[in-house]
C-alpha cells in the first residue's frame, strides 16, 4: 500500500509546532539568562557586602589599635603618678615620720635604740608589714603610714596591732604602742585614732606634727 502524501495542513501544523517549540526554547533561554543575571547581581551584592565588611573590620581594627595605644599611654601616665606618689610616700616616711617617731619616745624620756622602716614578717601564709618600727629595751612603737589616712585604715591597723606579737614574738614582753601618720588625713580619722589610744601624726609644711595633746594617754597592746 502506498504511503499517503502529507497534505498542506500537515506541513503547516508541523511548522507551527516547530515554531512553538523554538519559541518555548527561546523563552527558556531567556528565563535562564534572567536567572544568570539575577545570580550575577546577587554575587555583585555579596561582593559589595564583603567589601563593606572588610572596611568595617579595618575600621574596627584601627579603633582597637588606637584604644590599645591610648590604654598604654594612660597606664604609663598612671604608673608615673604611682611612682611619684611612692617616691613622695618614701620621702615622707624617711625624712619626716621616722625622726618624729624618735621624738615621741624622747619627749617622754624614753631612749630609742632602733628605728626600722618597712619591717615585714610572714607566718603560716599570712603577712604583717609595719611601716616604721621604733624599739628600745622595754617599749615598741609600730607606725602605720598612709598617703591619705582614713577611719578604715585606722581600724585595719588596730587589727594588726592585736596580732603584732604573733608575728614579732621577740617583742611580746615589751609595751607596744601604735601610731598613725598621713600625708593627708580624711575627716574624722584623726579623732577616731586619738580615741583608740593611737599617736596621730600629720604633715605640716616640711615637718610632721604630733596631733595628740598633753592629756593624751597612749594605749598599750
Amino acid at each position: 500500500m502506498a504511503t499517503p502524501q502529507p497534505t498542506y495542513e500537515d506541513i503547516l501544523r508541523l511548522f507551527q509546532e516547530t515554531d512553538r517549540k523554538f519559541q518555548e526554547t527561546d523563552r527558556k533561554f531567556q528565563e535562564t539568562d534572567r536567572k544568570f543575571q539575577e545570580t550575577d547581581r546577587k554575587f555583585q551584592e555579596t561582593d559589595r557586602r564583603f567589601q563593606e565588611t572588610d572596611l568595617q573590620l579595618k575600621e574596627t581594627d584601627r579603633k582597637l589599635h588606637a584604644a590599645i595605644q591610648e590604654n598604654r599611654r594612660i597606664n604609663q601616665q598612671v604608673s608615673k603618678q604611682i611612682g611619684e606618689l611612692g617616691g613622695a610616700w618614701g620621702r615622707f616616711v624617711e625624712d619626716l615620720v621616722a625622726p618624729a617617731c624618735e621624738r615621741i619616745f624622747l619627749d617622754r624620756g624614753i631612749p630609742v635604740d632602733q628605728v626600722s622602716q618597712r619591717v615585714k614578717r610572714r607566718r603560716q601564709g599570712d603577712t604583717l608589714e609595719i611601716d616604721v618600727l621604733v624599739v628600745n629595751q622595754g617599749h615598741v612603737l609600730a607606725v602605720e603610714v598612709k598617703s591619705s589616712l582614713s577611719v578604715p585604715d585606722v581600724k585595719d591597723f588596730i587589727v594588726d596591732l592585736e596580732r603584732f606579737s604573733v608575728f614579732f614574738p621577740e617583742y611580746a614582753a615589751m609595751q607596744l604602742y601604735g601610731a598613725v601618720a598621713g600625708i593627708g588625713i580624711e575627716s574624722g580619722a584623726d579623732r577616731y585614732a586619738y580615741r583608740q589610744g593611737l599617736f596621730v601624726m600629720a604633715q605640716s609644711g616640711d615637718s610632721v606634727t604630733l596631733l595628740n595633746d598633753s592629756t593624751f594617754t597612749p594605749k598599750t597592746w
